[in-house]
C-alpha cells in the first residue's frame, strides 16, 4: 500500500509547517473566479517511501472513537450536542466566554504544531466530498460526481456502495456534497445530505437500513430544504449538526454576488434550521433560517469547545477567509474580500492568498482549526487563543496528496483528511482519492 505519490516526496510526520497567515485585505476587483480553486501548477514533489502505517486494526479503533460519540449524538464537528447547554434561544456563537488565556494558560495551543499521517483508510474513490463517521468506525462518503453514498469499513478499506441519492444533477461544482448524521442517528437511522439539482441545491435526509441488499439501503429522500440557488460554481455545500442540535448550511453566490447581500435569499448565506429544516427560535429573524450573510462561497464549518463557529470561505482574487460566525452578520461580500475594516461588516479572523488555499472543509482539534485547501494542496492550522489568533497559521503537507477536500475531526488529536484530486481539476495518480487519518498537535 502506497500512502504518497512519487511527484510529491517526504516523509510521514511534518512537524512545524510553513508558517504564514497572509496581511489585511482589501475589497478584491476582477472577474468572478471558481469557487473550488482552479488547476494547481507544479509544486512539490509526492511523497514516497514508507509512509505511516497501513489501515487495520489501528485505523479501526482510532475512528471507532468517533463512532461512540455519535452513538451518543455528536455533531459532525466533534463537538457533543447540548454540551454545556446553550440556554433556549441562545444561539452558539452568541455567548462570548471572555479571554480564553495567556501565555500560560494550557488550553492556549503551541504557536508550531505537527502533523503526522498515521494511517490511510481507503483509496480509489471518486469525487468524495462529505464524510460522515458512523456509530463504530466505519464512514459513509458521498460522491460530488456519481450521486452515491458508500460505506467505508475502516478496518479494511473496502468500500461499498450503500445507495444513491436520486435527482442528484453533477455539474461543474455541483452534485452531492456535504453528509451528516442525526443527532439522534442511533435512534432514527437518518442520514442528511445536500445536493444539486436540475433547478436548485437543496437538503433531504434519508434512513439507512443496513439490513437490505448493499446499493438498496437508502430509504426514499425526505427534502428538509429546498430553493437554495445552484450554479456551475459556488454552490456551497458543507452541513454539520451543531451543539445546539440544530442543522447548518454553507451555501454559495452561484456567481451572483448580489445573493449574497439579499437577505431574502439563501445563496451565499449560513443557514440554521431544526432538523426538520424550520427556522429556530434565536435565529437573527424569526421567520428565516438565514444565520449569517455576505458570504461568497461556505464549504467549511466547525465548533471550537466553546462552542463558536467558524467558517472557511472561498475569496475571489485576493483573499480567502476563516470567518467567526456571529448570528445577523454581515460578512461583506461583494462590498469587501478580506480584512476591509469598514463599519458593519465583520472582518475575517484570518485570510490566505487563494494559491495558498483555496478552503473546502474545516475541523477543530487540539486548541486550532485545521482547514484543508484545494488549489493550495496543504493543510492550515490556525491556533486559536478564544476567538483570536494564538499565532501565525501553519501550512502541513504541502504537495504531498494534491488537492485537500474535507476534514473531519474524530475527537482528542485525531483527524480524517479526505484528497480531492479526481474533481476535475486535479492530477490524478494510481490510489487517488483516498481518505487518511492524521495525529495533530
Amino acid at each position: 500500500m502506497r500512502y504518497g505519490r512519487n511527484r510529491r516526496g517526504g516523509s510521514g510526520a511534518y512537524a512545524g509547517g510553513a508558517a504564514g497567515g497572509g496581511a489585511a485585505g482589501a475589497p478584491g476587483g476582477g472577474i468572478v473566479g471558481t469557487g473550488d480553486g482552479g488547476a494547481r501548477g507544479p509544486g512539490a514533489g509526492r511523497r514516497t517511501g514508507s509512509g505511516p502505517p497501513g489501515r487495520g486494526a489501528a485505523v479501526a479503533l482510532a475512528l471507532a472513537g468517533c463512532g461512540a460519540l455519535l452513538t451518543a449524538g455528536c455533531s459532525s464537528g466533534g463537538v457533543p450536542p447540548g454540551a454545556g447547554g446553550s440556554p433556549p434561544g441562545s444561539p452558539p456563537g452568541t455567548a462570548s466566554p471572555g479571554p480564553s488565556g495567556t501565555a500560560q494558560d494550557p488550553a492556549v495551543p503551541p504557536a508550531r504544531g505537527s502533523v503526522t499521517v498515521s494511517g490511510e483508510v481507503a483509496e480509489g474513490l471518486e469525487s468524495p466530498w462529505g464524510v460522515a463517521p458512523l456509530p463504530g468506525g466505519d464512514l459513509l462518503v458521498a460522491s460530488r460526481d456519481k450521486g452515491t453514498i458508500s460505506r467505508v469499513r475502516t478496518d479494511t478499506g473496502a468500500v461499498t456502495q450503500i445507495g444513491r441519492v436520486p435527482r442528484v444533477a453533477p455539474g461543474g461544482e455541483g452534485g452531492l456534497l456535504g453528509l451528516a448524521l442525526s443527532p439522534a442517528f442511533a435512534s432514527d437511522r437518518l442520514v442528511y445530505a445536500y445536493f444539486t439539482t436540475e433547478s436548485d441545491n437543496r437538503i433531504a435526509r434519508m434512513r439507512y437500513d443496513e439490513q437490505k441488499q448493499p446499493g438498496q439501503q437508502l430509504g426514499a429522500p425526505d427534502t428538509v430544504l429546498r430553493g437554495i440557488p445552484k450554479g456551475v460554481v459556488h454552490n456551497g455545500g458543507r452541513i454539520a449538526f451543531g451543539p445546539d442540535r440544530m442543522l447548518y448550511a454553507g451555501t454559495g453566490e452561484t456567481g451572483d454576488t448580489a445573493l449574497a447581500q439579499d437577505r431574502k435569499s439563501l445563496g451565499g448565506k449560513i443557514l440554521r434550521m431544526t432538523p426538520e429544516g424550520q427556522p429556530v427560535h434565536g435565529n437573527p429573524e424569526a421567520d428565516s433560517v438565514v444565520y449569517s450573510y455576505g458570504h461568497r462561497n461556505v464549504q467549511g464549518l466547525a465548533w471550537d469547545k466553546d462552542k463558536r463557529l467558524w467558517a472557511a470561505e472561498f475569496g475571489q482574487n485576493t483573499w480567502d477567509e476563516l470567518n467567526l460566525i456571529e448570528p445577523g452578520g454581515n460578512y461583506g461580500w461583494p462590498e469587501a474580500e478580506g480584512k476591509a475594516g469598514r463599519a458593519g461588516l465583520r472582518d475575517p479572523v484570518a485570510v490566505w492568498k487563494p494559491d495558498e488555499a483555496s478552503p473546502s472543509g474545516i475541523a477543530w482539534a487540539q486548541g486550532s482549526v485545521w482547514m484543508a485547501g484545494l488549489k493550495g494542496e496543504r493543510l492550515w492550522r490556525i491556533p486559536l487563543r478564544g476567538a483570536v489568533p494564538a499565532a501565525e497559521p501553519e501550512a502541513f503537507l504541502q504537495g504531498k496528496y494534491g488537492r485537500l477536500r474535507t476534514v473531519v475531526s474524530l475527537g482528542g488529536d485525531r483527524l480524517l483528511l479526505v484528497t480531492s484530486e479526481t474533481d476535475g481539476r486535479g492530477s490524478p495518480e494510481a490510489g487517488d482519492d483516498r481518505v487518511l487519518t492524521l495525529t495533530v498537535r
